[in-house]
């Protein structure tokens, strides 16, 4: 299985991708990062973009994967409509765009939110920013493609979210992670890694998974 992963030098993304890396299903990973990742693995071949609005540059490295795991994404918090609309909405079509025009038997997966509003017409800006997203992707005729919606994420494996805030309450809160984790609704950075690899080979009728869906598919 090969598989294109972006985001991963963020909390969600390197989760994926240490689970991509341990995985042997897994053969080649490619990364599609601004900046490098820092990880080096025989499995790894890393693309340095800085232009995510156009890839079409890179459009050749895309044919022949398998899967395209979208995992970076931006907190709406403290920034306008508009840059938060570009961050999350015009990136991620540029992306399926390029994906879909290299390969549309891949599997698409995109890691939205909780509270994400399908309609589009919700009071919540992100909410429906999100879910634009969400249809787009659901909509493009990809072979497969699923929108992951976790609401409490819990770090593994090492990884760190570079929010300062969510650090923050990461570091405060590690001592109660077990007791979480015993929560549905709560999954983690390696759950969210294997839930993608699983649905490569078994696919699922549910296309937007929460949290409990989500630890339910990485045990398939």
């Amino acid at each position: 299985m090969k598989v294109i992963i972006t985001g991963s030098t963020g909390m969600v993304g390197k989760g994926v991708l240490l689970e991509c890396i341990d995985d042997e299903r897994v053969d080649t990973i490619l990364l599609v990062n601004r900046n490098p990742v820092g990880i080096s693995n025989p499995k790894i071949k890393e693309i340095i973009h800085k232009d995510f609005t156009d890839f079409s540059s890179i459009k050749e490295s895309f044919k022949n994967y398998d899967a395209c795991f979208h995992c970076m994404g931006v907190s709406s918090a403290g920034i306008s409509e508009e840059a938060y609309y570009k961050l999350t909405y015009t990136i991620s079509e540029a992306l399926v765009n390029t994906a879909y025009s290299a390969n549309p038997n891949m599997l698409f997966t995109y890691v939205s939110g909780a509270g994400t509003d399908s309609t589009e017409q919700g009071k919540t800006m992100w909410a429906n920013v999100k879910g634009k997203t969400e249809n787009m992707i659901l909509n493009k005729g990809f072979k497969d493609a699923y929108a992951f919606r976790p609401g409490a994420i819990l770090p593994e494996r090492g990884v760190r979210s570079k929010t300062k805030l969510y650090h923050f309450l990461y570091v405060v809160t590690k001592p109660i992670f077990p007791l979480l984790k015993r929560m549905k609704s709560v999954t983690t950075t390696s759950k969210i890694g294997l839930a993608m690899i699983n649905l490569y080979n078994r696919p699922q009728s549910l296309k937007h998974l929460e949290g409990a869906d989500i630890n339910m598919v990485s045990e398939l």
